[in-house]
């Protein structure tokens, strides 16, 4: 694939003097990459075979990069000591927006070599571990929307991200014209996205005024998060590249149409070659038995996975009728009003699910998916009904979670979580969304001084 690289051909581009900084990242649970810059010589000598290493309080940060109390991972009383970066050779690829620049994703380990079962990649992959024990491959595809400001990231902070400017000044879904004025950034996303391995199928303006959606071509989950988690990062570096700015929110105005990250999964089997969803001879609607088990799995566990597909305050004011977002968890054909949305054909047949949010981490996005779907196989659950008509007006349907605090409260009832992911993954989860809820509780904002100020 153009961009990937091995390690033989990482060498020869270092000692040619092509490459001289080796990116070594890993997601944290907030789906940000981090980690350091391996200078080329040193990978080599050092980094490959031996790792790096990092302060292990990276998974018990908020956004602020504050250590936060109460996890049982590390703490001040621990002394949040050390955890080791360990390379992840088949992920080598080059980064054609730095200078001379390639990366790699990590595993996390601690330091005495047993893996940190609560980092992103590592939750993912034990999904993927019991998918293959049961003899499937998932794979799955990432629909990202954003929006592009005429603001660089400095100018935009500078106004505390009030009253920016959209580079359209009209609604612009599927609109050539408008688009073209946005080409020169999105372009150089697409362009850096595939020169990078990570293949893009097309793009195009969406609802709002400068929103964009760039679809990634679908992969085997695990490296299809770290295609998701770099092109987000990627994005945001071009953009800063070419002194603009573009967000992932999922709302960031409530006057403006939301940023969503439509989720697509299908099964295969154990080889990946055989699509395992459509039922031949039936139509292109019909879906296979395992089909309608993993379908009845995303629906059942909806609600209590919740966060993981919305992992903030902020992203559950996406969820509004009329607005292309989902607020009922109920499953159509073609019918984009609905939570799950089926589509496609022959191989190509899938569910896609439209609850995450563009804000979520697409480890934990897609550990949940597994998750629901291996639920509803194991379970055998009766496939759903497809809903026929528009559900936003239907209120017999189960609600999308209103509130971070309604998704919190979800996720500690529920035992499938806990048996799918473990205790310890589920609580430094829950940890986090309580905190997190608790920074917005203890928050005064905008709103509330223009509504309290003066008269109240």
């Amino acid at each position: 694939m153009p961009g990937r690289l091995d390690l033989k051909q990482l060498e020869q581009s270092i000692r040619r003097g092509e490459i001289d900084t080796v990116l070594t990242v890993f997601p944290d649970g907030l789906g940000r990459l981090m980690g350091k810059r391996a200078v080329g010589g040193y990978f080599l000598d050092h980094v490959a075979g031996e790792g790096a290493h990092a302060c292990i309080y990276l998974f018990t940060v908020d956004m602020e990069m504050e250590p936060l109390p109460g996890f049982k991972l590390t703490s001040w009383e621990r002394g949040y000591g050390d955890m080791k970066l360990v390379p992840d050779l088949g992920t080598l690829r080059l980064i054609p927006w730095l200078p001379k620049t390639a990366l790699v994703f990590c595993d996390v380990y601690t330091e005495e070599g047993e893996p940190i079962e609560e980092a992103p990649r590592w939750i993912l992959k034990r999904q993927v571990e019991r998918a293959a024990a049961l003899g499937y491959v998932v794979k799955t595809a990432a629909e990202l929307e954003l929006y592009i400001f005429r603001e660089s990231f400095e100018e935009a902070r500078a106004k505390r991200y009030r009253d920016l400017t959209p580079v359209a000044g009209y609604l612009e879904d599927y609109h050539i014209l408008q688009t073209t004025k946005e080409e020169p950034l999105v372009r150089a996303i697409r362009n850096g996205m595939e020169a990078a391995g990570v293949p893009v199928e097309m793009s195009k303006g969406e609802w709002g005024r400068g929103q964009e959606e760039i679809n990634l071509r679908y992969a085997e989950a695990l490296e299809m998060a770290d295609r998701t988690a770099l092109y987000k990062h990627g994005c945001k570096e071009i953009a800063h590249l070419q002194g603009c700015s573009l967000t992932f929110m999922a709302k960031y105005s409530m006057g403006a149409a939301g940023s969503s990250f439509h989720l697509h999964s299908s099964l295969w089997d154990r080889q990946g070659k055989k699509p395992l969803f459509a039922a031949s001879g039936h139509g292109r609607r019909s879906g296979t038995p395992l089909f309608g088990q993993w379908l009845a799995g995303q629906l059942a566990m909806a609600r209590e996975l919740a966060y993981f597909y919305a992992p903030g305050v902020n992203a559950y004011k996406r969820y509004q009728a009329g607005s292309f977002a989902p607020t009922r968890i109920v499953a159509g054909w073609d019918n984009r009003t609905c939570g799950f949305r089926l589509t496609g054909e022959g191989s190509g047949f899938r569910v896609e699910n439209r609850i995450p949010g563009a804000d979520a981490n697409p480890y934990l996005a897609f550990a949940a998916t597994i998750a629901a779907g291996l639920h509803g196989v194991q379970s055998k659950l009766k496939a759903p009904k497809l809903y026929d008509g528009n559900a936003y007006e239907d209120a017999t349907l189960p609600q999308v979670p209103r509130t971070l605090r309604e998704a919190i409260a979800e996720l500690e009832r529920s035992k499938v979580a806990r048996a799918a992911f473990g205790e310890r993954v589920v609580e430094h989860y829950l940890h986090t969304a309580r905190l997190e809820q608790q920074a917005f509780d203890q928050a005064v904002t905008d709103w509330e001084l223009m509504r309290y100020f003066e008269r109240i």
